[in-house]
């Protein structure tokens, strides 16, 4: 259970695919516009992630290595078909709002990277929670910038609640250069939290029994400077950080 549980966590904060890892900025960028089409895309998205995971992990003996990649877009593209048909079928309103971004979630960089990286060498229920996990920080990531681009350029909350005089709003923030404007405010806010953090964890160090020596420090990837770290080699830089702290106290 453990080990599942790792999984949504590394999906959420560690490796969070918007913030961290930087994937599947297309339709970050695009059904963002909305807090509400956030929502759905990135739940949308979760669902396929989560089976298109458990099946490939469940496949992964039988699929030959020299067409894995062929094998992984065939089963996504059958899951995908499988939940807009279901979207039609029962909430054609955001079928609608999403659009042809629906169908591109086949060769959405997220899912088919997670079955390369992950669910073809994991276990079905391990790479599940890896779905779950990914999918929700992808639901996260979208949800947010969703909020902010709909708060500052329609100043409504999930199209229902009026939050802002439609006066002081900025329609910008509801076209595409908005995106990248709150993508970019939400990763420095990301990067000042991480340097503080760091600056916090070095006076720390310095302080007494927890000092980390130079020579450990510059052992790390990123010289003990968070903010620079991503994904795997942040998850690596803290493993020497807590074993060069074990070493100290020794």
């Amino acid at each position: 259970m453990k080990g599942c549980t790792e999984r949504i966590y590394n999906g959420l904060i560690k490796e969070n695919p918007t913030f961290v890892l930087m994937l599947g900025m297309c339709p970050t960028m695009a059904v963002t516009s909305s807090a509400m089409n956030a929502l759905g895309m990135g739940l949308t998205t979760t669902a396929v992630l989560v089976m298109s995971n458990f099946v490939i992990s469940a496949m992964r003996k039988m699929i030959p290595d020299k067409v894995r990649i062929p094998a992984y877009i065939v089963i996504v593209a059958t899951l995908v078909t499988i939940v807009q048909l279901l979207l039609k079928a029962y909430i054609p309103s955001l079928d609608s709002a999403l659009g042809i971004y629906i169908p591109l979630i086949v060769v959405n960089c997220i899912i088919l990277g997670r079955a390369e990286s992950y669910a073809s060498k994991n276990p079905p229920l391990l790479s599940a929670f890896d779905g779950v996990g990914m999918g929700l920080g992808f639901t996260l990531g979208l949800t947010c910038i969703g909020i902010f681009r709909e708060l500052l350029g329609s100043g409504t909350l999930f199209g229902t609640v009026q939050v802002i005089p439609e006066d002081y709003t900025i329609s910008l923030f509801v076209m595409a250069p908005g995106a990248f404007f709150v993508l970019a405010f939400l990763i420095a806010a990301q990067n000042a939290y991480r340097n503080r953090k760091a600056k916090r964890a070095a006076a720390a160090g310095e302080s007494g029994a927890d000092e980390i020596t130079a020579a450990s420090a510059g052992e790390l990837a990123c010289g003990g400077n968070c903010a620079s770290c991503f994904g795997a080699v942040c998850a690596e830089n803290h493993g020497k950080l807590a074993e060069s702290k074990g070493g100290a106290r020794t």
